[in-house]
């Protein structure tokens, strides 16, 4: 098959889109929670987040006693697949129908599978949220746009995953937070940080709290929202060492946004740029490098070349 730089590397104005992307991570909160109550606790959070896969987004193995299934959202053929050890399937059309009926159906298919799941039905980190199970409101989905969401979703992953192999000290896997529907790496200096805060919209300040409960250097890719209304990619340290907004970061596309707290590049400046894998490690090296330079991380102790043992 002959694959343009489009097809790779798509547009995805989130004006386009933003009814389905609501809808979506809706949908993906609710695989994701399956995920989490069936799946024993990882620190960070680490076991309740999604994988991209060469279809779409997925959860990998999910024990039920000794059994064990998975769930997985196909974008190219639009399905919701889930699969148990026995063999057996069911699948959810992935078509415009509201979140109430999603659940409904993968949970009466999941009982009919003999492995009934039980979830909190509150959405996390949403304003004014509403029960999965009563939310006749988002509804949208448009085959076109999701494809496109998880073609640059497959991108992202492999360049995040080569910056990752960089790293000798602590790591996080490159996965996709449900919660705050981005794709995301963060690297640990090896520090304790101080409390966070917490304060983020319908998630318990705990799981905040033991999520930066160490000095972090966290990159990722979003896909706009009402504070930023177009797909970007992000980096920020926490706690955010004096000075790091003024490091000097690569490319020249990338800035400070003050109200996220973070350095932003527009997901547009690297679709179109020359060489869109270049550009993206540029952003990533030299902000992870900004806060370990703001933050006094011991670089040499931390850092590889990722190459390959000869």
């Amino acid at each position: 098959m002959n694959m343009s730089t489009e097809d790779f590397w798509p547009r995805l104005p989130w004006d386009d889109w933003k009814d389905t992307a609501a809808t979506l991570h809706l949908w993906t909160q609710i695989v994701g929670k399956i995920r989490m109550v069936q799946t024993p606790w990882v620190n960070h959070s680490w076991h309740v987040t999604l994988k991209v896969t060469p279809r779409g987004l997925g959860t990998g193995p999910i024990p039920h006693g000794e059994r064990t299934f998975s769930i997985d959202f196909d974008f190219q053929d639009h399905r919701l697949l889930i699969k148990d050890c026995s063999g057996d399937l069911r699948i959810v059309p992935l078509q415009a129908q509201t979140t109430a009926e999603f659940y409904r159906q993968l949970m009466e298919d999941l009982e009919d599978l003999d492995i009934p799941v039980s979830i909190n039905t509150k959405p996390n980190e949403v304003e004014d949220p509403i029960p999965f199970d009563q939310d006749e409101v988002h509804r949208n989905y448009d085959p076109g746009s999701a494809w496109r969401f998880w073609r640059v979703l497959l991108q992202v992953d492999r360049v995040f995953h080569r910056f990752r192999a960089r790293y000798l000290g602590k790591s996080s896997p490159v996965h996709f937070f449900w919660g705050s529907f981005d794709h995301a790496v963060t690297r640990f200096s090896g520090r304790k940080a101080p409390e966070h805060p917490g304060g983020i919209p319908n998630l318990p300040d705990s799981v905040t709290r033991e999520a930066y409960s160490h000095e972090v250097s966290s990159a990722g890719f979003w896909p706009g929202g009402e504070v930023l209304p177009e797909p970007i990619f992000y980096s920020y340290a926490y706690p955010g060492p004096e000075g790091f907004s003024m490091q000097p970061v690569r490319p020249s596309a990338a800035y400070w946004h003050d109200t996220l707290g973070e350095f932003v590049l527009p997901y547009e400046a690297v679709r179109t740029s020359q060489d869109p894998e270049a550009t993206l490690m540029d952003f990533l090296q030299s902000t992870y490098e900004a806060a370990a330079a703001a933050g006094d991380w011991d670089r040499a102790a931390l850092e590889t070349t990722g190459q390959r043992p000869q």
